[in-house]
């Protein structure tokens, strides 16, 4: 291992609350980063997973103007704990029709196959939405979605070390940390068999 390799896991963050922003908090700061959320800027996060809890916490810490879409409300109050302004459940077709040309930029989390036109229906001009998640199948898209708002359908990955280091500063000056539950090596056997509800976990 070599330093270029290497980042500083600043003070005011936990080893274990740091662990999963190598992942989850770099993956959706990166193109948060890059595509300027910020204040004065509409921002959608599709799903509130592990990456999607962590997208909303950063872009509310950026000042952006927060959405959380997903397919119900049975996750509505952890989303506006963690920073959301907004949420709105997609099974409901009406939210569809309420949001259309509002985002400035929609940040997809989640691995399932989606309507991907009816989303980018939900930017505002020249907005663009961005996919972090992995779908095992194809997304077709309207090739008149994009067109008709100048609008953008890009993709993303995790950042490069120097914008990682950035991430973890950034996210010990605002006090962000992915939400965990730390899990006693003892018990490793009852987390990985799924023998009790949680989302989330780290073995210590």
């Amino acid at each position: 291992m070599t330093e270029n390799f290497v980042v500083t896991i600043p003070d005011g963050i936990e080893l274990d609350v740091a662990a999963p922003l190598l992942c989850a908090g770099i993956t959706t700061y990166s193109p948060l980063n890059h595509w300027g959320a910020g204040p004065g800027k509409k921002v959608a996060i599709v799903g509130l997973g592990g990456l999607g809890h962590m997208a909303v916490k950063i872009a509310h810490a950026m000042g952006a103007e927060v959405t959380v879409l997903s397919q119900s409300l049975k996750k509505q109050e952890d989303g506006l704990r963690l920073g959301a302004d907004h949420y709105y459940a997609t099974s409901d077709q009406n939210t569809f029709t309420e949001l259309a040309g509002t985002f400035d930029l929609i940040i997809n989390t989640v691995s399932a196959k989606l309507e991907i036109s009816s989303y980018l229906q939900l930017l505002a001009l020249d907005g663009a939405l961005v996919n972090v998640g992995a779908p095992a199948e194809p997304l077709p898209v309207n090739a008149f979605a994009l067109i008709g708002g100048r609008r953008s359908f890009a993709g993303s990955m995790i950042g490069g070390i120097r914008e990682t280091q950035e991430m973890l500063n950034f996210c010990a000056e605002h006090g962000l940390g992915a939400e965990i539950e730390v899990i006693p090596a003892a018990k490793i056997n009852d987390a990985t068999s799924g023998s009790s509800p949680r989302t989330c976990g780290t073995a210590s």
